[in-house]
């Protein structure tokens, strides 16, 4: 069983016409637990019920709660989301909330010394609180998986570098890969020469680009593996990124072939991005069927 830590936000997905649990963070950690690693989430609460209950959640289903923060002078993480015809999402994220204010702890610290790897975004670095504390533990850490998750305007070029230099896996999808790309000079049309010079120019040998409906590509020790996608009736694309990355980590640290780790990653989002919310049930019968339909 793989051990991996991931760090940044927990927070209410709030719908017009409902909430759910969230926060990419979460998403990729339930994920991971639901394929059978050992997942230990560092966030922050606040007190009061919304807090109770995302604590309970991450309970519930196997992530490891002890560095979970509770907060009394912050309100829990909530998202207004917004879903056009298409079921593509927008979001507006409160700010500040208990997640910003991240404390370094020796709890949080054995957690990542003790695991293959973290997981971390760049939406929890746009408080200086929570940016300080993840710049510590990743100094700890074996495995440094990096999942842009650009939000304006909470998020700083500098910011994107430093993490990106530090990180040995780096996942963007195709409109954050252009935006780092310009802003750092490149002049390049595709999608696999801006990879590559990303890649190059931070000294990341893993790099994964994903492309919504038309799949991914993985750059994986100087080779590129690509999927193209899976045609499906999207219910709403909350979390699919999330559940994708999740399950090619996954993949990826049990030393599963990159081509097959890719295909799996691919179909794992495109279940969730045709169900409702950022974290479904998905049985591992339902994603072999969905890979091999004959």
């Amino acid at each position: 069983m793989t051990k991996i830590t991931c760090f940044g936000e927990v927070l209410w997905d709030v719908f017009p016409t409902h909430k759910k649990i969230g926060g990419a963070p979460l998403n990729v950690a339930n994920r991971l637990q639901a394929l059978g690693n050992d997942v230990t989430l560092i966030s922050a609460i606040g007190q009061g019920e919304k807090g109770t209950k995302l604590l309970n959640y991450i309970k519930d289903v196997g992530i490891n709660s002890d560095c979970i923060q509770v907060h009394n002078e912050y309100k829990t993480g909530k998202v207004k989301v917004m879903l056009n015809e298409k079921g593509s999402a927008s979001y507006d994220i409160k700010y500040p909330r208990a997640w910003d204010k991240i404390r370094l702890t020796e709890t949080n610290k054995i957690a990542v010394k003790n695991s293959e790897a973290i997981v971390f975004g760049s939406l929890a670095a746009r408080d200086d609180s929570s940016r300080q504390t993840l710049y510590k533990l990743i100094e700890l850490a074996k495995y440094k998986i990096f999942d842009l998750n650009l939000r304006p305007p909470y998020y700083t070029k500098d910011v994107l570098i430093h993490l990106m230099n530090k990180a040995d896996f780096i996942k963007f999808n195709d409109d954050e890969l252009y935006e780092v790309s310009k802003f750092m000079g490149f002049k390049y049309n595709s999608l696999e020469q801006n990879l590559m010079h990303i890649a190059n120019k931070t000294n990341t040998k893993h790099v994964c680009v994903t492309k919504g409906n038309h799949g991914a590509i993985l750059l994986y020790n100087d080779k590129l593996y690509y999927n193209s996608g899976f045609l499906i009736k999207v219910v709403d694309t909350v979390g699919a990124g999330d559940s994708f990355l999740g399950s090619l980590i996954s993949q990826l640290l049990k030393k599963i072939d990159p081509q097959e780790a890719i295909n799996f990653a691919c179909a794992v989002g495109a279940l969730v991005a045709r169900n409702e919310g950022a974290n479904p049930k998905i049985a591992p019968s339902e994603i072999d069927t969905f890979l091999n339909p004959y």
